[in-house]
Order: C-alpha cells, then sequence, then structure tokens
C-alpha cells in the first residue's frame, strides 16, 4: 500500500482501465495493492513524501479490511483521519531537512503502530511462502501448507492483503520479471520459464494485463531510461508499478 503526502501542485492521476479518473488531481493519496498499472505525473513544483507498506503492514497500520482498498485510489483522510493527514503533511512541509522529514515519518507511523491490528498467523505464512517462490506456488498449495480451505484464504487475504492469492501471485511473478538483471542474449521466452509462466504468451498477457506495455515496450522504456539517481534502473521503474 502506497501513501503519498504532498504539498504544491498536486499530482494527476492516469488510471488505464478508468478512463472516468483521468487526470484527477492528488495533493495527497493512499493507493491499495493494484492489479493493473496507474500512471502519475505532474507539471510545476512540489515535494512529498511516499511511503509504501508492506500489505501486512497495511493492514497493522489501518485495521480494516484492504478489500476496500484494492485497485483503489482514495484520500488517505479517508482512513487515518482528516486531522491526522493535515497535520502530518502541514509538519513534513515546514521541516527543511530530509532526514527531520524521515524521523517525523517514522514517529508519527510508529504511534499509530502501536495500537495496530495483528495479521493472522496462516496470512503471515501464506505471505511468506508467496514472496519466498515470486509467486511460484499455487492457492491449492497454499491451502495444503496452512491447513485452510481455498476460500479461507481468499477470506483472510480480502481483510489482511486486499488482493485474493491467485491475482497477488500474478503481481509478484510480474515483479520478478521487471527486477530480474537482464543478461545479454536471454530471450523472453527464457525469462518466462525462469519466473514461473507456463510459456512466452502466458508472461506477455499478464504483462499487458499488470502493466498496459508488451515486455518488449518494457524493455525499451528500461532501456532508453536516463538515470539521474543513484537508484537502479529497474529500482525506478518498479515503484511505477508497485501497485
Amino acid at each position: 500500500m502506497t501513501l503519498f503526502l504532498g504539498w504544491g501542485d498536486p499530482l494527476r492521476l492516469e488510471d488505464v482501465q478508468d478512463r472516468e479518473r483521468e487526470g484527477t488531481a492528488w495533493e495527497a493519496m493512499a493507493v491499495g495493492l493494484h492489479s493493473h498499472a496507474d500512471i502519475s505525473e505532474i507539471s510545476g513544483t512540489a515535494h512529498g513524501v511516499q511511503v509504501e507498506f508492506t500489505p501486512l503492514g497495511a493492514y497493522c497500520l489501518l485495521g480494516l479490511p484492504l478489500r476496500h482498498l484494492a485497485d483503489k485510489v482514495i484520500h488517505p483522510s479517508e482512513i487515518l483521519g482528516h486531522r491526522w493527514v493535515a497535520q502530518l503533511t502541514e509538519i513534513l512541509a515546514q521541516t527543511p531537512d530530509w532526514d527531520d522529514r524521515c524521523a517525523v515519518l517514522d514517529d508519527a507511523i510508529t504511534a499509530r503502530l502501536a495500537c495496530g491490528r495483528t495479521p493472522s498467523p496462516v496470512v503471515l505464512e501464506a505471505w511468506r511462502r508467496l514472496c519466498e517462490t515470486r509467486g511460484r506456488v499455487t492457492v491449492t498449495e497454499l491451502a495444503r501448507i496452512t491447513g485452510r480451505s481455498r476460500r479461507r484464504l481468499e477470506i483472510l487475504f480480502g481483510e489482511q492483503i486486499g488482493l485474493p492469492p491467485k491475482t497477488l501471485a500474478r503481481v509478484l511473478r510480474f515483479q520478478n520479471v521487471i527486477t530480474l538483471p537482464q543478461i545479454p542474449g536471454r530471450t523472453l521466452a527464457e525469462t518466462a520459464t525462469l519466473c514461473g509462466y507456463y510459456d512466452q504468451a502466458h508472461m506477455n498477457r499478464d504483462f499487458r494485463a499488470l502493466s498496459g506495455l508488451t515486455p518488449a515496450q518494457f524493455r525499451t522504456l528500461t532501456t532508453n531510461t536516463t538515470v539521474t539517481s543513484e537508484a537502479p534502473v529497474h529500482e525506478r521503474i518498479t515503484s511505477i508499478f508497485s501497485g
């Protein structure tokens, strides 16, 4: 889950699956786990902080069923309270040093986590296995590992993660593809096999659904991107798709 708090000119957001929201301006946003890409842009001058929560971290912080945030973007005041968001944003805007801003964020988030909810051990185990295998585990296998039915897992994931296990596995496989170090000569078919897809066509379909791009288009994008920070290209690009 992504929390963005900004001051200055707002971000404009384009949802590739919701044209009615195209060009919506946001000075702050909370973004749940997504099964497709959102594109944000800004023209003008603005500052902001962006905090990336793991799904279970977001559940601990918010204490609400995360299915209500899945594939959605809302103003954070709707889930964190107008006063908390407004006061924190004001303090961040008035703090001149970025290290001090990070300290302010740490204190504010830690205070909320102190009275947050605790994830289910079943979800913790399933989440761990999904991350370890990078999405290369079936829902049937997760049910066997956790001793819960497929239906029970889907209910727990809807509450504490947001997306069902099968969809989450797709997202994790996709993230594995876009963060996999590129090796000269490796074909897309070989990449698909390494990342747990049945074949290249399977990877292509998921790639288009989750990013709006083909693997070849994405490879061109990362190859032609000029990096102005110390972060590797794949890390900067990954942030685009980090629903």
